[in-house]
């Protein structure tokens, strides 16, 4: 791991780093935010997933966190979206909605995508195993948010994996990929055909299968120009409500896509989440 920038921030330390990856088979930057703590201290982490188009650069530089995770003793990690590099492949048109920049969150199975494109295992395997060993986190107090496309995998992450992390939130996720442009075409495109398959990275479909968390708390702004095509919270209400699965959806009047609607409300979530990582 390589250490790229280290700046004071709140009585703590926000670095970003990089390293080779094993499952992308590129070198990855992610940024961590370190909180004042006693020495010896093991803190809870919150793993953050960023949207299409992002980097780890743009909730670091305006995710507005690190005074709530000052504040509550939380360190927060935040990876890149998809591999990069020479030799990954990108979307053939340049879209942005595919390829670089949107890796989706899953392990591609279609040439090119599958040798690089690998960011399940990424965000759920191998960074955790990086972050653990050189920082100072309590693998037993972890939680999960995101962005849109983050907000889908933090999502997914929660559901199959129940037992590792203690709360899961998201802003204006996507929440039925398998139904909505922007999920058929990079579901499609990295999984082929399958839909079994696609149902493994659909929260929606997941809690439809049988998959369950103790409680989900997910924002979206009524200005969000993607709400009505794209995210379509309705589903994952109807969805938890069928399945009896405890959901906070709030509805934020004004509020659009943007990192002014995540800031916004980026304390909110925090301080949530801090109160299921309580020791």
């Amino acid at each position: 791991m390589q250490t790229v920038s280290l700046n004071r921030s709140y009585g703590g330390t926000q670095g970003v780093y990089k390293h080779a990856s094993r499952e992308t088979g590129t070198e990855m930057a992610f940024s961590v935010y370190v909180p004042p703590h006693p020495d010896g201290a093991k803190l809870p982490v919150v793993w953050y997933l960023s949207g299409l188009t992002c980097t780890h650069a743009n909730v670091t530089e305006k995710g507005e966190f690190r005074s709530a995770c000052a504040e509550l003793g939380l360190i927060f990690v935040a990876p890149d979206t998809s591999p990069r590099g020479e030799g990954v492949p990108g979307d053939p048109a340049n879209a942005y909605d595919f390829g670089l920049g949107a890796g989706f969150y899953v392990d591609a199975t279609q040439a090119p995508f599958d040798r690089h494109y690998r960011m399940w295992s990424y965000v759920t395997a191998e960074l955790p195993e990086l972050v653990a060993a050189q920082f100072p986190v309590d693998p037993k107090r972890q939680s999960i948010l995101g962005h849109s496309m983050g907000g889908h995998g933090a999502l997914t992450a929660a559901l199959r994996h129940p037992d590792r992390y203690r709360a899961a939130s998201a802003f204006a996720p996507i929440v039925a990929p398998s139904r909505v442009p922007w999920g058929i075409k990079a579901l499609g495109g990295y999984l082929g055909d399958d839909k079994q398959a696609w149902r493994r990275h659909d929260a929606v479909a997941l809690i439809e299968d049988g998959a369950r968390f103790r409680d989900l708390l997910v924002d979206y702004g009524d200005a969000d120009p993607f709400l009505t095509e794209q995210l379509r919270p309705e589903l994952l209400q109807a969805a938890c409500d069928k399945a009896g699965l405890p959901l906070t959806l709030r509805r934020q009047a004004g509020y659009d896509h943007s990192y002014y609607f995540i800031s916004t409300f980026m304390g909110d979530h925090l301080r949530w989440h801090a109160t299921r990582l309580k020791a």
